[in-house]
């Protein structure tokens, strides 16, 4: 009998230590293979200037600040959670004279499309045997679009993202975000690049797209376009941060990571995924940092500054349809 418990010694701590640590086992949850195998591989245009940045660089450069008041004297990944959602994180820089680190060419993907900026990925299990993986796509400037020659919406912080739907570990549609809405597809309409799904992101705005081209939006008479080609290869699972999300509690934990993205995940923790907060600049007061606004009617309504955007967290995370805006949502079944 002695022997026996002495051999079951192991296995009774391990199963203590499950018992008694679930949260520090489901960190360890891996990313399944299949999301990897169907990862997009998007194109930033030809003569994009603002490219992908590391939210851990991105936070080196603001201060938290409500009303334009610092409630903090920086932001972490440690202090951000406690954050509120008012808070917007505002460059210590005045934008206006386009300090280097707003678009700077450092996560700039190399020949073998990989960026220094890591990708967050998240992982959200659903009900039906569904798993929606979201790429998430962070650069520090959002360079906005031009109406009659005028440029408009340019703000600090942008986050972007797709989605790629699986149901049984099958790929079966995609979300790509653009400005406030965004498009959905049957994954099999989608172009393949070694069968992964091929993306395009717009110039500056840093929309998202199925095809190359021209993609006039918000406005009649194609007056605010967005301009895509088969420019600078950008290969989302080159380098990531990877997290899944419980959709009942509303809470993170991780799943891994790649490259820059895995180093130092253990120290960034997940907190920073439920800022709730802006991840930019509070839009300006006119004719500060060359603030403008321009009212024409009902047809525009702009400033060339704008406030910055919210994080992953607000991105409708736990949908039931494919589309962030589920009310009118439509799966394109060709291109």
């Amino acid at each position: 009998m002695v022997g026996f418990t002495l051999s079951a010694l192991p296995a009774l701590f391990l199963s203590l230590s499950v018992a008694a640590s679930p949260v520090r086992l489901a960190k360890r949850d891996p990313m399944p293979s299949f999301v990897l195998a169907n990862a997009p591989v998007s194109y930033l245009y030809s003569k994009e200037q603002w490219w992908p940045a590391d939210v851990a660089v991105h936070l080196t450069h603001v201060t938290p600040e409500v009303n334009f008041s610092a409630v903090a004297p920086s932001v972490t990944f440690q202090n951000i959670s406690s954050l509120g959602s008012d808070v917007c994180l505002t460059s210590k820089d005045d934008v206006s004279k386009s300090p280097a680190w707003l678009n700077s060419a450092v996560g700039k993907p190399d020949a073998n499309g990989l960026s220094t900026a890591p990708t967050t990925i998240v992982l959200v299990n659903k009900p039906g045997g569904i798993l929606d993986a979201f790429f998430f796509y962070f650069y520090s400037y959002d360079h906005g679009g031009k109406v009659l020659d005028i440029e408009f919406g340019d703000h600090v912080g942008d986050w972007e993202h797709s989605m790629v739907r699986f149901v049984n570990g099958a790929p079966s549609a995609i979300y790509l975000s653009a400005h406030s809405g965004g498009s959905a597809y049957t994954f099999n309409a989608m172009q393949k690049t070694n069968g992964r799904p091929t993306t395009y992101i717009g110039v500056g705005t840093h929309a998202n797209y199925a095809k190359s081209g021209k993609h006039c939006h918000d406005l009649p008479a194609d007056l605010l376009c967005d301009q895509t080609d088969s420019g600078t290869l950008w290969d989302l699972a080159a380098n990531y941060r990877a997290f899944w999300f419980d959709n009942s509690t509303q809470t993170f934990s991780i799943a891994g990571g790649a490259g820059v993205g895995a180093a130092n995940l253990e120290a960034e923790g997940t907190g920073w995924l439920s800022y709730a907060g802006r991840w930019g600049d509070e839009q300006y007061p006119v004719l500060e940092h060359g603030q403008y606004c321009l009212e024409i009617g009902s047809l525009v309504n702009e400033c060339l500054y704008t406030t910055g955007p919210t994080g992953p967290i607000a991105k409708n995370l736990g949908r039931n349809a494919v589309c962030q805006k589920e009310a009118s949502c439509t799966v394109s079944t060709s291109l």
